[in-house]
């Protein structure tokens, strides 16, 4: 899928149907949850850099906050 052809409605209403899960076990310490969440927010970064997008972009399209 491009970056391109993403419906920004359409995911939001997907994003919408979607019910909050805790699964993070309460055995995981503050300090990895954190780190995943770090690595999940580089890794969406990169995956902006390589489409070309700059980040103001991928903020009015949604893609990061």
């Amino acid at each position: 899928m491009s970056i391109n052809s993403i419906n920004h409605d359409e995911i939001s209403n997907i994003a919408e149907k979607w019910t909050p899960v805790d699964d993070t076990p309460k055995t995981r310490s503050d300090r990895r949850v954190k780190s995943a969440v770090a690595r999940r927010r580089i890794e969406a970064l990169q995956e902006i850099k390589e489409s070309g997008l700059t980040i103001e972009e991928a903020r009015e399209l949604g893609l990061i906050h």
